[in-house]
């Protein structure tokens, strides 16, 4: 079985309430796989998953106050014509003891947000009932990655994103963590991931850099 990656210690410590260091610094891992790399930012310190040697990613003067992720640095990682994602904010929460409330979905494999989860994530398997999808998969440095999706995610019901989380727990087994990258100004789904239990540890942008062969 291979390693996990380094960069899975840190989202696992952090879940569990162990920072990095507050010391503005910036501490550089090797790549992802998969062709993906990543800047993530906690509080004060930044991790950097690249290719790039230590020196190249110092050199664009990163920090931990935020400068990881500013526009310039991740276009420094990616290149000139790479891919860069949105930043996202990391969330984390925890499996709960309950019989799994959520059937198991097989015939969405075409819709949006499941080919989308399979292009950042192995693993990936879908749930659902008549208020959405949950995906659960492994993610990035292999944590356990949960998502959903609403359907008639602006109409009435208020509080079916908060309670189709709180099922999706179910999925996890107890304790175990399961996190969530969600894009801040997404303000409702943001709040319901909160109001489900989640908590914030980070933020953090993947990006498929373009790089020689």
């Amino acid at each position: 079985m291979d390693e996990p990656h380094p960069l899975l210690t840190y989202f696992l410590d952090a879940a569990d309430g162990r920072f990095p260091p507050t010391d503005g610094r910036v501490t550089v891992l090797p790549p992802l796989p998969r062709g993906l790399e990543c800047s993530v930012a906690f509080t004060a310190h930044a991790v950097v998953a690249t290719a790039l040697s230590p020196s190249d990613v110092h050199a664009a003067g990163p920090d931990g106050y935020g400068g990881s992720l500013a526009p310039d640095f991740l276009r420094h990682l990616a290149g000139s014509e790479g891919d860069i994602w949105t930043v996202d904010a990391v969330l984390v929460a925890r499996g709960v003891a309950a019989p799994p409330r959520l059937a198991e979905r097989l015939d969405v494999d075409d819709h949006p947000r499941v080919r989308y989860a399979r292009t950042l994530r192995t693993g990936v398997r879908v749930h659902g009932d008549g208020r959405g999808l949950v995906t659960l998969a492994d993610g990035l440095a292999g944590r356990r990655e949960l998502s959903i999706e609403l359907y008639d995610a602006y109409g009435a019901g208020t509080g079916r994103g908060r309670s189709l989380l709180r099922d999706a727990l179910t999925l996890v087994p107890e304790g175990e963590p399961v996190f969530a990258a969600v894009s801040p100004g997404n303000a409702r789904s943001l709040r319901a991931f909160l109001a489900a239990g989640f908590e914030p540890l980070g933020s953090e942008v993947v990006l498929r850099p373009e790089r020689p062969a």
